[in-house]
């Protein structure tokens, strides 16, 4: 407006100099204008400026970066129930640096009643794991529940999970829509040495088979079976040899076949639900080829919850890359052997020892999560569990009231918005930003995933492909089976996710400006986007994440994807004409419950989303 205003003076006063000079001065400002429209319209065509963040507030800094996306070819794809989160067997005097975080959250004593419990499954095993026994329907004695007793490992004696319970269990499975992953324990009927904590001998595997035999006879459906709990490598608290781990892996694969024999799908063979050791895991999995589906790890890199410095790790950048290690190490192992297993993080709560009260169960533990399910789906992991759903402080759900905190919504959002298909990312600019695309799910185009680190400074990115080894800007000079843009009108959806008054302890997150809280009925609250101009920049704003969707963006690594959601639309609609409840299925989140016999302190059940 100031150009056009300086034009119109200036024609003004050229007037009374005469007619010439005022014809001259007009088509320089016509030219002008010519020159300032053609820049305009070069710069929409060649890069879409994207908002990392929206918060109240201005930053004192404000950058550019661009980030390139190679859409020629996938790097990964993730399995369609990505998302996971686990439930454990602490009891409520379980307590860590003197702070006892459990409350009421076991899969003993979890009130399955509670409506802000289920609705969030539908939206949507432990430590103790190898200590819990399977009460039989022969038994005559009660089934014995878990004691503090400091000279036990891990502090608690051996507990019993009752067959009532475990009913109780399975109608709330079935009425949740979960898909269940019971987690064995492995250490029944070992020796363990109490020095060297090595757990010796063959699996004492009654108590299992009898278990599986009671749920199949129950008509319970299990999707799968994970043998043990933080056994490999060095263990924690006790550790089994490789060779005999495998073994045992194969005994239970075996059990699976008999039992289920007829069954047309017959359940996952899953472990070893440990610490990666790339020694140890090499020789497992080689040694389990013909009779394991999934390999999980577990993840605490963040060292303990007691630590003051777990923000200063999270925000840090190097950190955080470091983070990629185990991924890299264990796809390195799985794709040069001969098996056809595939990689789960079974268990990632970041801070061991229930966490950190409003660090791990706080918004800036968003940061931490959303950059390791973009890391995970990089390389290959097809599923990752996040401990917990419920108890300790790194829930997903608040302890003692179930509302959602922070990191519930970014699971969500994730699984609504990051299909299965992951694409590569390069970013330019500032370190402080971590980028993750994948293609679109149920939806098309592409999801951008921006996380700002940075505490006052603003960054606006432009969003480009990577072609053919050179990085290209203008979408003009790309081929047109590489990427297709629409018009001038092309619009884009935009997630911005920060915290209550900026306070990154906060447990309540605002999405887009708004406060994410259930409703009176104990539902989830609508995820709502803001509709944006492709074209248009974004407000952004240090300390935020944003998931951005481009539904006009057409990448070829997509366009199966694409093929398969197309098909499954069909399917959808021809088995149902009401668009709602496609929705609840995507939303649906799918438990994941590992059960060990006699073991260690682990979670136990996973929710998928």
């Amino acid at each position: 407006m100031g150009f056009l205003q300086e034009c119109q003076t200036n024609m003004n006063s050229t007037k009374k100099k005469g007619k010439r000079k005022s014809i001259v001065y007009e088509m320089g400002c016509v030219l002008n204008l010519m020159r300032l429209w053609l820049w305009v319209c070069l710069m929409g065509q060649s890069s879409i400026p994207v908002i990392l963040s929206q918060g109240s507030g201005g930053s004192r800094n404000v950058e550019e970066g661009s980030v390139f996306i190679d859409g020629r070819v996938a790097i990964g794809s993730t399995d369609d129930d990505f998302i996971c989160a686990t439930l454990d067997w602490w009891p409520p005097d379980k307590c860590d640096y003197g702070t006892c975080s459990w409350a009421k959250s076991s899969l003993l004593n979890l009130d399955l009643s509670n409506k802000i419990l289920l609705n969030a499954i539908k939206v949507m095993g432990g430590t103790l794991q190898d200590k819990v026994i399977y009460q039989r329907t022969s038994d005559q004695q009660p089934c014995a529940q878990f004691v503090k007793n400091s000279s036990e490992m891990f502090g608690f004696s051996e507990g019993c999970l009752p067959m009532s319970r475990w009913d109780e269990l399975n109608r709330f499975f079935r009425d949740a829509g979960a898909v269940v992953i019971f987690g064995l324990n492995a250490l029944s009927g070992r020796s363990i040495d109490m020095d060297g904590g090595l757990a010796t001998g063959a699996w004492n595997s009654s108590d299992a088979e009898s278990l599986i035999r009671y749920t199949v006879n129950k008509g319970y459906t299990i999707h799968g079976w994970e043998l043990g709990n933080e056994l490999s490598g060095n263990g924690v608290g006790a550790r089994v040899a490789a060779d005999q781990y495998a073994s045992d892996i194969n005994t239970l694969q075996s059990i699976v076949q008999k039992i289920y024999a007829g069954f047309e799908v017959k359940p996952l063979v899953l472990g070893p639900g440990g610490f990666f050791d790339a020694s140890w895991f090499t020789e497992f999995i080689d040694k389990t080829h013909k009779s394991l589906q999934v390999v999980t790890h577990h993840i605490y890199n963040l060292g303990a919850g007691v630590d003051d410095n777990l923000i200063d790790k999270i925000l840090d950048p190097s950190y955080l890359d470091g983070g990629s290690q185990p991924f890299q190490d264990l796809q390195s192992i799985l794709q040069p052997s001969a098996t056809s297993a595939t990689a789960w993080v079974g268990e990632a709560g970041g801070a061991y020892n229930s966490g950190h009260n409003l660090v791990t169960n706080a918004f800036v533990f968003s940061f931490w999560y959303l950059d390791q399910l973009g890391m995970a789906s990089s390389y290959g992991t097809k599923t990752y569990c996040r401990q917990t759903l419920i108890g300790g402080n790194y829930g997903l759900l608040n302890t003692t009231t179930f509302v959602p905190n922070p990191d519930y919504y970014s699971a969500l959002l994730w699984h609504r918005l990051m299909g299965s298909t992951v694409l590569s990312t390069s970013f330019y600019g500032t370190n402080k930003i971590r980028t993750y695309a994948h293609c679109s799910k149920q939806s098309p185009g592409i999801t951008l995933l921006l996380i700002n680190l940075d505490s006052n400074t603003t960054v606006q990115v432009q969003v480009s492909t990577k072609n053919d080894g050179s990085s290209i800007r203008t979408s003009t000079l790309q081929p047109k089976n590489q990427i297709q843009r629409s018009n001038s009108t092309s619009t884009r959806e935009e997630y911005h996710l920060t915290a209550k008054d900026g306070d990154l302890h906060s447990q309540t997150l605002l999405l887009n400006g708004k406060v994410m809280t259930v409703t009176s009925s104990g539902g989830v609250p609508p995820l709502e986007p803001i509709t944006v101009s492709s074209l248009e920049p974004v407000t952004v704003a240090p300390f935020s994440i944003v998931f951005a969707h481009f539904p006009d963006i057409s990448y070829l690594a997509c366009s199966s994807s694409s093929s398969s959601r197309s098909s499954s639309s069909s399917s959808s609609s021809s088995s149902s004409s009401s668009s709602s409840s496609t929705q609840m299925e995507m939303d649906r989140f799918y438990l994941l419950i590992g059960l060990l016999i006699f073991g260690l302190l682990q979670p136990i059940i996973c929710m998928f989303f």
